[in-house]
């Protein structure tokens, strides 16, 4: 089955995962997958993943913590200036400090927390709480 989105699809069986409490998920590898896994993972959302290789397209098994709440990709992607940033973290995000948003800058994928202090926009890719 081949979707339009594969980081939505992504983050969608992951969520789904962690309301079923299940302690891992397998995704479709993807180099803008495992970046996004990067920034959660450093973020405390999910544990350790491994890349399986296969002869049908590489795999990765995402350990799961179980700290999700909710975590989606955001559509269509805001470009977002450093000064608007908090108007989108109000928007998608419930509380203040809680939870990330992950932008895509030229500095690569960042949280808002790390874009404000490189002092760098972007656009919004997804939010993690």
């Amino acid at each position: 089955m081949t979707l339009n989105d594969p980081l939505a699809d992504s983050l969608s069986k992951i969520n789904n995962a962690v309301k079923a409490l299940n302690k891992t998920v397998t995704l479709k590898k993807s180099k803008f997958l495992l970046s996004v896994l990067d920034v959660l993972k450093e973020n405390g959302y999910v544990g350790n993943y491994e890349i399986v290789v296969d002869g049908r397209g590489d795999k990765v098994i995402v350990s799961l913590l179980g700290t999700i709440n909710e975590c989606n990709v955001i559509k269509p992607r805001f470009p977002v200036k450093l000064e608007e940033m908090e108007s989108f973290e109000k928007r998608f995000l419930p509380a203040k400090d809680f939870g990330v948003l992950i932008i895509s800058t030229n500095k690569g994928l960042l949280t808002q927390k790390s874009a404000k202090d490189n002092h760098v926009g972007g656009t919004l890719v997804a939010f993690c709480y």
